[in-house]
């Protein structure tokens, strides 16, 4: 559309006769730029627009941070003495950081959103106002202190943190005041805006959750309270991502991993550091197994290295340089003294290992390496630490110890493309055995504050990972300044059964530590010259990969993967043998089955398995056992009576021994039976 000059956004809207109500809604423009503009905004010359409705991504982001103000005005309105922060949209929802004298509690939290809906349906205007002056916003935020810092952020700098652009941004300093249906300013915020034209265009919202947050990020400012909500174009919309956040919640990892016995957080042992139980450790040992395995058919040569190394190793690499903040405080040993106390021999400092890259630098430089040689491909799970921060830390995705399955491949310039092709096939293959399906890559380029080497490696480096992205056919997603600091990667995002992306594997082209290093191989004209090194890690690591299958598969792990494949009930205690039989038959050809001997009834038996998401039981009963037959109970509910035992070991073996991911139902069985 065109606005003419003069003439506001929403009066050509109106004109347009486009929807002011529903899904379909607009709520804002998008001039030539890509700005989005309120439907109060005027330009001074003629402008062609976009309307942008409510539905999409720009219209719901708009509604969220609309609805944080919402938030905001409800909050003084019942915590008078309460003191503003930040309030910004986020994904699927928004925030605002407030300094209250007490925690809010969830019935605060009722009482606030009850407000909301109060102040949403009274129906006041969002109005644009520009300050004077610096001075001006100081006078008018004086009982504001943190509105007034980034007032004085503005003064200083025009650069501000992306979290707090919507308060500041860049150009005039602007408050969005509330207006009733009187023409009476009822609350306002600093604010650069955009928002929707009055409160009633913000039909659906709720209030989620509490949490602390310091302010702006830094754990030596105050600490806030900052509060959590969503906010759609519709209540249907609001009700389907309800759905969603209560799915998420039966799925999650640190919750199934408690009901399902498979691992646990220790207070004793300390924060981000799991232990895996029995059951557990089995769901681990077969994804490291067959990890194993393909890699070996792959050519990938296995190492060990030791989980702490002297101070010099990490300085040669650069870590101490670059990475300390994310490494354990050092260790100092091996001083010692005489008997006065003197030191006779000078003490070292020792590194828990946060990367098992530099040790696979040693391997290679432990003997002379010929081009014959390469690519040379080493593979470790080695384990790393690294100091999250204790706000950071989150279940199994977020570790401060863990296993990485680390590979590094040393290879000849002229075999980088081919060796990225064939590692990017060989990562999204590995991927799919283990049930994900949906990726795209992103490509982390340079960080032009936080790099080493020369240009030309990183551009040469850059290309060959964009060629090879291409090639595999997925969509590229560019990741300005994500690269680490000595090269260029491409990561591999997979989303689960939620449709929520997880970063996976990783793959990183170095030429700045083999030269650190003085990594040679001899060249076929007898030349000493210098690798290019790939990094790769597969899983991320092991922990965080447990917890995404954990969630995506909601803990009903596929058959080849869970700890328990099989169980076998049996109706009275006569017609255990008979299942005991069958046990020792699955069990010689490397089945796990149970049997269930205790005194529970039957029907409890099935529940308590059930709930335990074994993927197959076997129930017998006197017709069972005189026919030499098992019956099939699945996780769904449904059963095949009366199939052979033989049938039966045959079809168990053929569905875990091919790695079947989809769970068993009546109707997938029978198709293995027939």
């Amino acid at each position: 559309m065109k606005v003419p000059a003069g003439t506001t956004a929403g009066d050509v809207v109106r004109q347009a006769e486009l929807p002011s109500q529903g899904e379909d809604a607009i709520v804002v423009v998008r001039d030539a730029d890509g700005e989005l503009r309120d439907l109060a905004w005027a330009p001074e010359s003629d402008t062609e627009v976009e309307a942008v409705a409510a539905g999409t991504e720009a219209g719901r982001s708009v509604i969220r941070h609309s609805a944080a103000h919402l938030l905001a005005q409800a909050v003084q309105d019942l915590f008078s003495d309460a003191k503003l922060g930040i309030g910004p949209p986020v994904k699927d929802g928004f925030y605002y950081d407030f300094d209250v004298e007490r925690p809010f509690t969830p019935e605060d939290l009722q009482a606030l959103e009850k407000r909301m809906k109060q102040l949403a349906k009274s129906g006041q205007k969002f109005s644009r106002r520009t300050l004077d002056s610096i001075e001006a916003a100081r006078e008018e935020l004086a009982d504001e202190p943190y509105k007034l810092e980034l007032v004085d952020l503005k003064s200083d700098s025009e650069e501000v943190d992306t979290s707090e652009v919507m308060e500041v941004g860049a150009g005039d300093l602007t408050v969005y005041d509330n207006v009733d249906r009187h023409g009476e300013v009822v609350w306002g915020d600093l604010c650069r805006g955009p928002h929707v034209p009055h409160t009633r265009f913000i039909p659906a919202f709720k209030l989620t959750r509490v949490a602390a947050a310091y302010w702006r990020g830094d754990q030596n400012n105050q600490q806030l309270q900052r509060v959590y909500g969503t906010a759609w174009e519709s209540k249907d919309k609001l009700d389907e991502h309800l759905e969603w956040l209560a799915e998420a919640e039966r799925r999650d990892h640190r919750r199934l991993g408690a009901e399902l016995d498979l691992f646990s957080f220790p207070e004793e042992v300390g924060s981000g550091l799991p232990v895996f139980h029995p059951k557990g450790g089995i769901i681990r040992r077969e994804m490291e197994d067959y990890s194993r395995r393909r890699h070996e058919e792959a050519g990938y040569e296995f190492v060990n290295s030791p989980h702490i190394t002297k101070s010099a190793l990490f300085e040669t690499s650069g870590h101490l340089s670059w990475y300390k903040d994310g490494m354990f405080p050092a260790m100092h040993l091996d001083e010692e003294r005489n008997a006065d106390g003197e030191i006779t021999k000078p003490g070292q400092d020792y590194y828990l290992k946060p990367m098992n890259c530099p040790f696979h630098n040693l391997i290679y430089r432990s003997r002379g390496r010929s081009y014959r040689e390469l690519p040379l491909r080493l593979f470790e799970f080695g384990s790393v630490y690294r100091y999250e921060k204790s706000g950071v830390v989150h279940g199994l995705t977020r570790v401060r110890g863990m296993t990485q399955d680390d590979a590094h491949i040393y290879c000849m310039p002229a075999q980088l493309q081919d060796e990225l092709k064939s590692l990017l096939e060989f990562v999204l293959d590995l991927l799919r055995d283990y049930g994900l399906e949906d990726f795209y890559l992103e490509l982390s380029t340079r960080n032009d504050e936080k790099y080493v080497g020369d240009d030309e490696s990183w551009r040469i480096a850059t290309e060959a990972l964009r060629e090879a992205a291409e090639s595999s056919g997925l969509e590229l997603v560019p990741d300005p300044g994500g690269a680490a600091f000595y090269g260029p990667k491409v990561s591999v995002q997979a989303k689960d059964a939620l449709g929520r992306s997880w970063q996976m594997s990783t793959i990183q082209v170095d030429y700045h530590l083999p030269e650190l290093f003085d990594l040679e191989f001899t060249a076929p004209d007898g030349s000493k010259q210098r690798p290019i090194k790939i990094h790769r890690a597969l899983f991320g690591s092991i922990e965080r990969f447990f917890g995404v299958l954990t969630e995506h598969y909601a803990g009903a792990f596929p058959a080849w993967l869970a700890p328990v494949q099989v169980v076998g009930i049996p109706i009275a205690d006569e017609h255990v043998p008979h299942l005991q039989q069958v046990q020792k038959t699955l069990r010689g050809n490397g089945i796990r089955m149970d049997v269930d001997v205790s005194d529970d009834r039957m029907q409890k038996k099935i529940r308590n398995h059930t709930t335990q998401k074994v993927p197959f039981l076997l129930l017998a009963g006197g017709k069972d056992v005189e026919a030499g037959a098992v019956s099939f109970r699945f996780r769904d509910g449904t059963q095949i009576n009366g199939v052979p035992v033989e049938s039966a070991v045959g079809a168990l073996q053929r569905w875990i021994g091919r790695r079947e991911n989809a769970s068993p139902t009546e109707e997938n069985v029978q198709a293995e039976l027939a």
